[in-house]
């Protein structure tokens, strides 16, 4: 005769076993108007940003450069192959950089206005060129090859992958700020400027307007 099974530990297991179908069911979506009890959600937690300080600007940025470079850093062994010890990161950086005059550095001389103000003379300081700005949303990390015993590093340390992450970005980052300076960006930012203040001083009645740089 086949001994039944006592009902406090039947009870548990039929539970068990609906629980599971109920679930399973609806994460396959077979119970239209019931969420997936494995569906993830966002959830923001951030702290409310905090103004920390105000800096006045007299900067005029008059025109701005976009870049592109492929960052390929490679950290090789010595005396090991790459397939053992050693990192290869390909990284598509984009980012801006914007040249700028200051015009909070013209003195009582750069200026002067004839008594009928009808014609001026400007002399403004050459233009600038500002910090590299890396687009985090056009930059992405294209491929990124590890030594077998980084890769087994990793499962000990979450910090490699973060860490050769900011080495390129910081790379990235240098390399659009060195081709920059190989460009026309001060000279078009120089005669941009000249263009503006030309139309701006036109349309308060000046006839003759020069602007020059030193």
């Amino acid at each position: 005769m086949r001994r039944r099974v006592p009902w406090y530990i039947s009870l548990p297991i039929t539970l068990a076993v609906i629980a599971a179908l109920f679930l399973g069911a609806a994460n396959l979506g077979w119970l239209p108007g019931l969420t997936s009890p494995f569906e993830e959600k966002t959830v923001d937690r951030s702290q409310p940003v905090v103004l920390k300080s105000v800096q006045n600007m007299s900067r005029y940025t008059a025109a701005t450069g976009n870049f592109q470079v492929i960052v390929d850093l490679a950290n090789e062994a010595k005396f090991l192959p790459s397939a053992l010890l050693g990192t290869r990161s390909l990284y598509v950086g984009a980012g801006t950089v914007g040249a700028y005059v200051d015009l909070g550095k013209l003195g009582p001389d750069s200026v002067k206005v004839s008594e009928d103000r009808r014609t001026a003379t400007i002399v403004i300081p050459h233009a600038q060129l500002a910090d590299a700005a890396l687009d985090v949303k056009k930059s992405y990390m294209y491929s990124q090859e590890r030594g077998l015993f980084d890769r087994f590093g990793d499962f000990f340390s979450s910090d490699s992958s973060s860490e050769d992450q900011h080495k390129v970005e910081l790379l990235a980052v240098d390399k659009i700020q060195k081709a920059a300076k190989d460009t026309e960006l001060t000279v078009t930012a120089e005669n941009n400027t000249k263009a503006m203040l030309t139309g701006l001083l036109g349309s308060l009645g000046f006839t003759s307007v020069t602007v020059s740089v030193a």
